[in-house]
């Protein structure tokens, strides 16, 4: 058995729009939410666009390999986050900068990190295991020395799956 998803990079494209719409929007209309939802949502968001992405990228990869190197990354850009020099200050005062790279280590964060790429690899997995089964079709063996005849697509052809 296959045990790493077939990732749609389309699919996940999608998802990640609809990710960074989610975050942008807890961001922008924190004012408006619960407060636990508009302070940890938007690091938790973060963290699940960097899986997503991740997962995008690199569909052969599973989904342990994904999640290990998205959650590594968030607490990379955290880390980095203890290191206060001018140029890097610079670039978190960017827009993009800022939202990449943030502004100051709060434990916290590394919190809504696990949660974030947590749901994605359970959702993936789950989505994984209710998708149905895709089996090669069986194919006659004309000869002992394999050649395969198919009505379809003549002699010695190839089927080639995914």
């Amino acid at each position: 058995m296959n045990d790493r998803p077939r990732r749609s990079r389309v699919v996940y494209a999608i998802i990640a729009i609809a990710v960074v719409g989610l975050g942008l929007a807890t961001r922008h209309q924190g004012d408006r939410l619960p407060a636990p939802i508009a302070t940890y949502a938007p690091d938790a968001l973060w963290a699940l666009l960097v899986f997503v992405l991740l997962g995008a990228l690199l569909p052969w990869r599973s989904t342990l390999w994904v999640a290990g190197v998205a959650l590594t990354f968030a607490f990379l850009i955290e880390l980095s986050q203890l290191y206060q020099a001018p140029w890097i200050d610079a670039l978190r005062d960017t827009r993009l900068g800022g939202l990449i790279l943030g502004f100051g280590f709060l434990w916290s964060d590394l919190v809504c990190y696990t949660f974030g790429v947590g749901v994605g690899a359970l959702a993936e997995v789950t989505a994984h295991r209710r998708a149905p089964a895709v089996t090669a079709p069986l194919r006659r063996q004309d000869s002992p020395a394999g050649n395969s005849h198919h009505p379809e697509r003549g002699p010695r052809s190839q089927v080639f799956f995914e």
